[in-house]
């Protein structure tokens, strides 16, 4: 949809993505291991406000309306009533109204999209916020809470790993119907521990990831699925990080910008956002992400721009094969493309349309409420030539970014300009 009101992006802050093999986080290797804890989903949504508004400069009570995306709060944290949470953790938000959205692991897009709609309605400066904490619980346990985003009851059965098992499915069906390869889902996997590798925010930052190690399997990157007919076609490397973490955006309509002293060529503007839903447990082709296809044709439908026109790209890679996927979905290359685009390098930092340039959720992390806006907030930082070492070396006018819930059943596609580009 395209606004009505103009919607821009203030400012936004992001808290560290970590969880196992990330050097901060507390586990049984970490040395620190008993003496103290990690981060609480509570003290997550503390830190990334505390962040923001130090960042931004922004008064806690210019806030009119905020959205809080979060997937299974009530299962990792036993917390629930998120929208009241942000009052006590920042007592200067007691009273400003705050609703909390869920749609999987595109919840922090729908906490965004909320954002945007208030001001449609009328407010001039929102908030939207996400955050998760996964790593309470054992891996196996948490499998069985993120499996909720599927069809429960049809699809759980598919693995003690629901959500893995289905997307080797997918590659599955894409080596046989579409020519993807091993090889090329490691091209994928490599650029993100790549990139990851330059970004202080990574969850896997300090982990490194050849070719030969993405590309075979191994005792060190082994498949693990107990599904015999799936469990060649995933490996641990293709898997997004089990990640803790926050993130947070501010918008503003025109009115609101210049109330914080702010011109349109200060901020990113939203041009359209896009969503799309398909019915849990129907998937009609595991070769295309459809319903994100769907989100895509009607955002560059609104804003009269084309898949050529994005010059970067934040997209949902949960799993390796879904970064290919996805960017077929948004036009950067034809149906079972998306292999050869990776392979020849146009998705890197320094290709004609980088993908995922701080690591994606295979290496920046998966704190699953928080991506969808992390996904944003990266976006509109290339733009603004805020990523230090994982910058792209091109100026940005236009760029996308496609969030992603469940096996593609709820998909957020939102494009973004740059005012002050020429």
């Amino acid at each position: 949809m395209k606004p009505l009101r103009r919607v821009f992006l203030v400012g936004g802050a992001l808290t560290p993505f970590i969880g196992k093999s990330h050097p901060d986080f507390i586990w049984k290797g970490h040395s620190d291991f008993g003496k103290r804890e990690n981060p609480t989903l509570e003290e997550y949504f503390a830190q990334v406000l505390a962040k923001l508004f130090a960042e931004t400069g922004l008064e806690p009570a210019r806030i009119e309306k905020g959205y809080v995306g979060n997937f299974a709060g009530e299962l990792f944290s036993k917390q629930g009533h998120l929208g009241s949470m942000l009052a006590r953790v920042e007592s200067r938000l007691e009273g400003v109204p705050f609703t909390r959205v869920e749609g999987a692991c595109a919840s922090g897009a729908l906490a965004m999209i909320g954002a945007i709609e208030a001001i449609q309605a009328g407010r001039n400066i929102t908030l939207a916020i996400g955050a998760e904490a996964q790593t309470t619980v054992s891996a196996r346990e948490g499998a069985d809470f993120l499996a909720r985003a599927s069809h429960y009851e049809t699809e759980r059965g598919l693995d003690d790993f629901t959500f893995p098992a289905m997307f080797a499915r997918r590659t599955m069906h894409c080596r046989a119907e579409t020519g993807v390869t091993e090889e090329d889902v490691a091209h994928v996997v490599v650029k993100a521990y790549a990139n990851a590798a330059k970004n202080p925010n990574a969850h896997m930052k300090a982990v490194p990831m050849t070719f030969e190690q993405a590309a075979t399997a191994s005792d060190r990157n082994p498949t693990f699925l107990k599904n015999p007919d799936l469990s060649p076609f995933l490996k641990i490397s293709d898997c997004s990080q089990v990640s803790d973490g926050a993130a947070a955006m501010v918008l503003a309509s025109e009115e609101g910008l210049r109330a914080l002293g702010l011109s349109p060529d200060d901020a990113v503007e939203v041009l359209s956002y896009a969503q799309s839903n398909g019915a849990l447990g129907q998937v009609s082709d595991f070769t295309r992400m459809g319903i994100t296809e769907r989100a895509a044709k009607e955002a560059y439908a609104d804003t009269g721009l084309t898949a050529g026109d994005m010059k970067v790209a934040e997209v949902h890679d949960c799993f390796a094969i879904t970064e290919l996927l996805m960017t077929e979905a948004l036009g950067f290359a034809a149906h079972g493309q998306g292999g050869a685009l990776a392979r020849e390098g146009r998705t890197a930092i320094g290709g004609d349309i980088p993908v995922n340039t701080g690591g994606g959720l295979l290496a920046f992390g998966h704190p699953v409420g928080a991506t969808g806006i992390k996904q944003v907030l990266e976006v509109a930082r290339q733009m603004q030539k805020r990523c230090g070492d994982y910058q792209v070396g091109h100026d940005i006018k236009h760029g996308i970014a496609a969030n992603m819930g469940g096996d593609d059943r709820t998909a957020v596609v939102t494009i973004l300009r740059n005012n002050a580009a020429v």
